[in-house]
């Protein structure tokens, strides 16, 4: 029988007793006298046996979280934030050649261009253009910096999802999520770090892939609850078993566990798998409250459209983020149109009428209800989808994928509002000013974090790699407007 002695104090709790000295001593290290380490610590274990401790940031932080609005499918910027009048005039007509090519998904770049059918009206005292599809939305539009230069290289869907998500438009990379968890750990051991949610059982495109951890460490990815009145399934301890007849059979499972870890410490998916068990353990005295809705005012509920059928499941998910992000939640994702609902090919107007009402009021909802609890002072709200869409027609009523021009907005987590940063061309074709790639977005996000892109590293087969693959720059304007 092989009989692995341990080399240290730390390896030896780790092999004794199945492992729950090591559990312990993770408890004392991330508890409230723990010295927190450095964001910029790369050796995936890190100096605490608790891979989501806190850590400290790179530099002083405006934001302490992060809700990313999710639209999958590629809302239209030309009509929701980026209006074009010269789109209407030309209506009808091919695109000049003057706006040079683009390669679209469906190869209508010489379709005729499609007006849109928006009445437009500027809101705030910055005077943000805002269309009459969301009209709640324009009540926060001092809060909001609209970037209107957005880009990306994902053509498809697959491949946007993943880079809006990565970084990347090849699936295999940490998630921005992950990144996040990995560079700040968690202020809250009873709750995960980095949580995924949609307003419909619809595939995501990608699946799990978007909020992977990658080749980090599983203790790092995404935690998807589940839509409906039931956000986290068996939650609650099943009648007539005892908290000891549950600890024993936690501490049997950790057992066989931990004797299958100690010899496959490759295998990071069955540490994640350990680390699930003891988090689920404790998340049942406090998940149930964080979930539960009961204890929310009437306003409230009517301030994020829950008790509307056409605005309950998007409310839902609003008002959920905003519980999670007040019990410290790193990282919260609310995926609208999952199954990439938000993709238009043909009746535009249909299909972002009935998505833009299903989102607007719960977003400006969110936003509002941040606001008056001094939330948003330090939670980053980002909204945008995957790519954007073509001013040219598709199907003589919708429009095509546009990765090479599209808009996205955050707000909160000193973030200066009521402001529009870049430009598209006169038709929303091409980003023209302060261009915005995706690796941009995310520095920027990360930067609000207080980490930077390029001192977050993690070693991979012996080479460092970083959030926004070495590249990316903070976009200034964010905060001095």
């Amino acid at each position: 029988m092989h009989i692995k002695i341990p080399q240290s104090r730390r390896e030896f709790l780790a092999h004794s007793g199945a492992g729950f000295g090591a559990v312990a001593l993770a408890g004392l290290m991330s508890g409230a006298n723990a010295e927190p380490i450095r964001a910029s610590d790369s050796d995936p274990k890190g100096p605490s046996l608790n891979p989501v401790a806190p850590k400290l940031p790179h530099h002083k932080p405006t934001a302490k979280r992060v809700i990313f609005l999710f639209m999958e499918g590629g809302p239209s910027h030309v009509d929701l934030f980026d209006p074009k009048p010269l789109l209407n005039e030309l209506a009808g007509q091919a695109i000049p050649d003057s706006f040079g090519e683009v390669i679209t998904a469906m190869g209508e770049m010489k379709s005729p261009l499609l007006p849109s059918k928006r009445k437009w009206k500027q809101h705030g005292e910055g005077g943000l253009w805002i269309s009459d599809w969301l009209p709640h939305t324009a009540e926060c539009a001092d809060d909001l910096a609209v970037i209107r230069s957005c880009v990306a290289n994902g053509i498809n869907h697959s491949a946007g999802v993943c880079q809006m998500n990565t970084c990347s438009i090849l699936s295999g990379r940490p998630s921005l999520g992950s990144w996040v968890t990995y560079g700040l750990g968690s202020e809250n051991e009873n709750l995960p770090a980095f949580v995924v949610m949609q307003d419909n059982n619809s595939q995501i495109v990608n699946g799990p892939r978007n909020w992977s951890g990658g080749f980090m460490p599983a203790a790092y990815q995404g935690t998807r609850l589940s839509e409906g009145s039931q956000p986290i399934p068996y939650l609650n301890t099943p009648e007539g078993i005892t908290q000891t007849r549950q600890l024993s059979k936690l501490d049997f499972l950790n057992t066989l566990n931990r004797n299958y870890a100690d010899y496959h410490p490759e295998q990071t998916e069955l540490e994640a798998r350990i680390a699930s068990y003891e988090l689920a353990f404790r998340m049942q005295s406090e998940a149930p409250d964080a979930i539960d809705l009961s204890d929310e005012t009437a306003e409230t509920l009517e301030l994020y459209g829950i008790n509307d059928k056409e605005t309950s499941g998007y409310g839902r998910l609003c008002l959920l983020g905003r519980r999670l992000a007040e019990r410290d939640v790193r990282f919260i994702q609310l995926y609208s149109g999952a199954g990439s609902k938000w993709d238009s090919h043909s009746n535009i107007e249909g299909n972002h009428s009935a998505l833009c009402r299903g989102v607007d009021k719960p977003i400006a909802g969110l936003l509002k209800d941040l606001k008056r609890r001094g939330m948003l002072d330090d939670t980053l709200v980002v909204w945008g989808g995957e790519f954007g869409r073509t001013p040219m027609s598709e199907k003589g009523s919708g429009r095509d994928h546009n990765p090479s021009g599209f808009t996205m907005w955050m707000a909160g987590g000193g973030v200066k509002g009521g402001q529009a940063i870049g430009q598209t061309d006169e038709l929303g074709l091409h980003a023209t000013v302060d261009r915005q790639h995706v690796q941009d977005l995310h520095t920027s996000i990360l930067h609000l974090l207080g980490l930077g892109n390029m001192e977050l590293t993690y070693i991979h087969k012996g080479r460092p790699e970083r959030p926004t693959i070495n590249e990316g720059t903070f976009c200034k304007q964010l905060v001095t407007g």
